[in-house]
Formats: C-alpha cells, structure tokens, sequence
C-alpha cells in the first residue's frame, strides 16, 4: 500500500469540508484514511490516505472535493516517517 499526501489550498470550507466527510463514507474497501486535518485558518488541508495508487486517490478526491480546493498528490516517504500511521 502506498501513502498518499493529498495538500490542498482550500477555496470553500464549508462545501471542501462537507465533500470529503461524503467521500469518507463512500471511500473503496481498499483503501484507509489516515488523517484529515486543517491549518487553523482553513486554508490548507493536509489529508493522508492508503491505496494501490496515487492516481486512484488522486480521481477519487478530485471527484468529491476538486471544486472546492487546488490540491496537490505526493507519495509518502514512509521509510524516513515519524509517526504516520501504519
């Protein structure tokens, strides 16, 4: 599995917010959401998910929360992490 980093200069709040809490219940069998958490001002996002692949994060996230954010999709160096979660 890998670690995707999906950072996201959010738009909307609300609606970015709303969408994701949507696309958490409609999330694949195989893949986990690790972490979802915000800047204290809301306008970045920082949300980690495991998956075969970057690119299925990437089309599922942009599906539920593309309109409301610019996001970017890193793997994780998981080798050099501190505390991310297995």
């Amino acid at each position: 599995m890998t670690h995707v980093l999906a950072v996201s200069t959010v738009t909307d709040q609300d609606r970015f917010w709303g969408a994701l809490k949507k696309a958490h219940a409609a999330l694949p069998k195989d893949a986990r959401w690790k972490v979802a958490v915000a800047s204290k001002d809301g306008g970045k996002a920082v949300n980690i998910l495991t998956h075969e692949s970057i690119e299925d994060v990437k089309r599922f996230f942009e599906e539920h929360a593309g309109d409301y954010a610019t996001t970017e999709y890193f793997e994780a160096d998981a080798a050099n992490a501190v505390g991310l979660p297995r």
